[in-house]
């Protein structure tokens, strides 16, 4: 039997994106993904190698496919005038006003394969990015490409019990849907998971903070209470939900500690626990491949598949 939809993975990651819509009975006829620890887990867990760096793409060699998701990187863009651009002779458009970002490249791929819907997750900070003109020239360059654009910030700690807000972006293909489409982003299951549902019973001792190390993140905790700021580490209650888990988790684990017993320092999570914060389950299929760090840095980029199967379920009924 074909598959209800298809899709392209690309700014990959380990998977995110591919594992949610899988669940949704996509097929995925393409994924692109330039770093090589990210790209040994994909290849592990979905028996692919993904693409490398996305800007020596040739274009007409992604497949045609449904619907396209990335989760793309946020970086500043060129905003150099129209008007000396037309004096010059130069293009404008989203081909100026992106230039030099790695936006361009996923707006190239939209225009030059049109899907049917495009789904992208960023960081909360993408719509205030940059005094507000990276959000400006996002939603205006798909526009321009003439899709629907709808967005919202969503938490994911209404999937797994972690706060997590990223702004997801949905689009429709104008050409194909001459009414804009009634899509509407999903609320929040009722029930929410606790913290301690994903943590180990017996977690290997390496993963308790020396002595050292607590008492640092105690003081410098103290320090800036003491100035008025929040900063500091977390020990996250089992019964509730933990801060978001980022990319720099490797360093010190502070901002998800769990407190011990019998006067031990808190411990940070395992790799497995983080996979797991992030709702990945970690199988012999789906084995972590690399090192404690890169786990702890590709969890912390991830994007969390719950969340996007829920809004990819909303969007794939108009397909």
């Amino acid at each position: 039997m074909p598959a209800p939809f298809t899709f392209i993975d690309l700014f990959a990651g380990i998977g995110g994106f591919r594992v949610a819509l899988e669940k949704l009975g996509g097929k995925c006829r393409f994924s692109c993904e330039w770093d090589k620890y990210s790209r040994k887990t994909y290849e592990a867990w979905f028996n692919e190698l993904p693409h490398g760096d996305i800007r020596d793409l040739d274009l007409t060699a992604i497949p045609d496919h449904d619907l396209l998701a990335a989760g793309f990187p946020c970086q500043p863009f060129s905003l150099a005038g129209v008007s000396k651009k037309n004096s010059l002779g130069r293009e404008h458009g989203f081909r100026d006003k992106t230039q030099g970002s790695l936006f361009f490249e996923l707006a190239a791929i939209i225009e030059a394969k049109r899907p049917a819907a495009i789904l992208l997750e960023n960081v909360k900070n993408l719509r205030s990015h940059d005094k507000g003109r990276t959000w400006r020239i996002v939603r205006e360059t798909l526009e321009e490409l003439d899709y629907w654009v709808f967005s919202e910030v969503i938490d994911a700690a209404g999937w797994v019990p972690q706060h997590r807000e990223r702004v997801y972006i949905a689009g429709f293909d104008r050409r194909r849907f001459p009414v804009a489409p009634s899509f509407g982003f999903p609320s929040p299951p009722s029930r929410r998971p606790a913290f301690g549902s994903i943590l180990e019973s017996a977690p290997d001792p390496k993963y308790t903070l020396s002595e050292h190390l607590w008492g640092y993140l105690q003081k410098y905790a103290e320090k800036h209470r003491a100035k008025g700021n929040g900063f500091g580490f977390g020990i996250a209650d089992p019964q509730g939900i933990s801060r978001t888990l980022s990319a720099r988790y490797h360093k010190d684990g502070a901002e998800i500690l769990i407190a011990q017993n019998h006067g031990r320092p808190p411990r940070r999570l395992t790799p497995g626990e983080c996979a797991r914060l992030m709702g990945f389950d970690v199988t012999h299929t789906r084995k972590i491949v690399v090192s404690d760090t890169q786990a702890y840095r590709q969890f912390g980029n991830a994007v969390v598949p719950k969340v996007v199967e829920a809004i990819a379920k909303e969007m794939i009924v108009f397909l």
